[in-house]
């Protein structure tokens, strides 16, 4: 029996041995976690009952389990590097076969599919033509690499303060080349459909109490016919409270839902390299609904001219210049006109019992039966984590601990082995006896 009981114990310590030394093996290992050997006593089966004081009949490995707390998070210079922070494990694909890991280890491959450092697709939600997320469908996700199409401008905002101490300009001719025809000036880019860059100019100038004239030029140019350098204007009426109360043109169309301006007849042009140069159509348009300018938020307050902000919806060719993912897993491709766009969103999937995960290698997990179904969701919705991009998370292990756990199993195998060898002494005795 000692033999038996003894020998269960050396089994012990080698499991344990195993166990400790794959955990010091893999403390490097991103996305790792750590091991435990869980033991049982046992006991001989009795027919009938098994008495007061049953003697053991040695130790069995009950199981090995992983232990999925946090591990540390390290950060990189790669913008698809991802850490959970929380619950969760990325899904995977390959080829169908679906996995499950906690290594952020992503890229993405010659077609633009994110996938892992062994070709696994990461599972998310993917976009549809026009860029809208397509929540609950979970699919390969993937980067659009191609240059991003120009868009023509269609909107632009203005806030900007008149000065209401301003005189009216002692030239009443107006000369963009005369600082003396006008009070104040301010500049946007705007873009035509192929994404040509135009400088649109405003040049104001007060007419009177309350009333101001905006003198508009694109690249110098009259919008309409680039032959001419006469500019487009409009009537801006303010109150006595300074606001603006009204806006008046006969070059711009004045909506008449909201009264603000819409340039709709603007012709996108260019120079020759005749001297001096011949104006003409660049061959682009403008956006076929035009150009609206909002300025209903201008003032006329006693302080200097100021623009205090100005957006146009427009932009040029823009190539693929990173990537970036928040933390609630959505990625975006930066482009170099400044752009950015949705390319999908990575999910997370949460098991009711972690620990009933089959691990298959490679960092990575299986569903099981004990496992139960995964729970797929997106980062920070729920009890999952949120996403960390640009970052690794570490290998759970302590090497101190597994350094003891080492030192503990060594001794319980010399131990158990002198069991054996005190066992086979008093057996010798008992051959010896004459």
């Amino acid at each position: 029996m000692s033999f038996n009981v003894g020998l269960s114990g050396l089994r012990a310590a080698t499991s344990d041995l195993n166990v400790t030394g794959n955990n010091i093996a893999n403390a490097g290992t991103v996305g790792f976690k750590q091991s435990r050997a869980e033991f049982a006593d046992v006991y001989a089966a009795q027919t009938v009952g098994g008495g007061s004081n049953p003697v053991g009949s040695g130790v069995a490995l009950a199981g090995v389990s992983q232990l999925f707390k946090q591990g540390n998070t390290n950060n990189t210079q790669n913008g698809l590097d991802l850490a959970i922070n929380g619950n969760g494990f990325f899904q995977t694909s390959n080829n169908g076969d679906v996995s499950y890991t906690r290594a952020g280890y992503f890229g993405t491959d010659k077609e633009g599919f994110v996938v892992n450092n062994f070709g696994y697709n990461l599972q998310g939600y993917a976009v549809d033509v026009n860029g809208n997320l397509q929540n609950g469908v979970v699919s390969d996700l993937r980067i659009q690499t191609a240059s991003q199409a120009p868009k023509a401008t269609t909107q632009m905002d203005q806030s900007l303060n008149l000065n209401s101490t301003n005189q009216v300009p002692t030239n009443v001719t107006f000369d963009p080349n005369d600082p003396t025809s006008y009070n104040s000036a301010t500049s946007t880019n705007i873009y035509d459909s192929q994404g040509n860059s135009h400088v649109l100019t405003q040049y104001f100038l007060k007419t009177g109490p309350n009333a101001w004239q905006m003198n508009t030029l694109i690249d110098g140019r009259n919008p309409a016919d680039p032959t001419l350098t006469t500019p487009f204007t409009a009537g801006l009426t303010f109150s006595t409270a300074g606001l603006l109360t009204a806006q008046t043109s006969t070059d711009f169309t004045v909506n008449a839902v909201d009264g603000t301006l819409d340039m709709t007849n603007w012709v996108p042009a260019a120079p020759d390299t005749a001297v001096p140069p011949v104006w003409s159509s660049n061959g682009a348009s403008a956006s076929a609904t035009g150009v609206n300018i909002d300025l209903r938020t201008a003032t006329q307050f006693s302080s200097t001219f100021a623009v205090s902000s100005v957006t146009q919806d427009g932009y040029t060719t823009g190539q693929l210049s990173g990537l970036e993912v928040d933390d609630t897993g959505v990625m975006f491709a930066r482009y170099t006109n400044g752009q950015s766009k949705i390319q999908g969103q990575v999910v997370l999937a949460n098991f009711a019992n972690q620990q009933g995960l089959t691990p298959v290698g490679k960092t990575a997990w299986i569903q099981s039966f004990e496992s139960g179904e995964p729970v797929v969701g997106t980062p920070r919705s729920g009890t999952l984590g949120a996403l960390q991009s640009g970052a690794l998370e570490d290998s759970n292990v302590e090497l101190s601990d597994q350094l003891v756990n080492l030192i503990v199993a060594q001794r319980n195998y010399q131990a158990n082995a002198k069991t054996i060898e005190t066992e086979s002494a008093i057996t010798q005795t008992i051959i010896n006896l004459r």
